[in-house]
């Protein structure tokens, strides 16, 4: 089944949703880009930094938010609120 009434900017905003809810929980849990990337296992913020700002088309994927939401001590369910 194709979800064809799912739109690009629909997936824009969860992209924006998720990024921004993993940039609110690394600064509460006072954590650098840098810092939370090298945790989850990226070789460099790079990467991270982009996914976070939503820039270069990187977004961050499901590896990655859900080692996100064990490194930061979040449920995984709290980066799509």
């Amino acid at each position: 089944m194709f979800l064809s009434n799912t739109t690009d900017e629909e997936i824009k905003l969860l992209h924006n949703k998720v990024s921004n809810n993993v940039k609110y929980f690394r600064v509460e849990k006072k954590m650098s880009q840098l810092e939370l990337a090298l945790t989850i296992g990226m070789k460099s913020g790079a990467f991270f930094g982009n996914a976070e700002n939503n820039t270069n088309n990187k977004y961050f994927n499901i590896e990655h938010i859900y080692k996100i939401s064990k490194a930061l001590d979040i449920p995984i369910a709290s980066f799509l609120n």
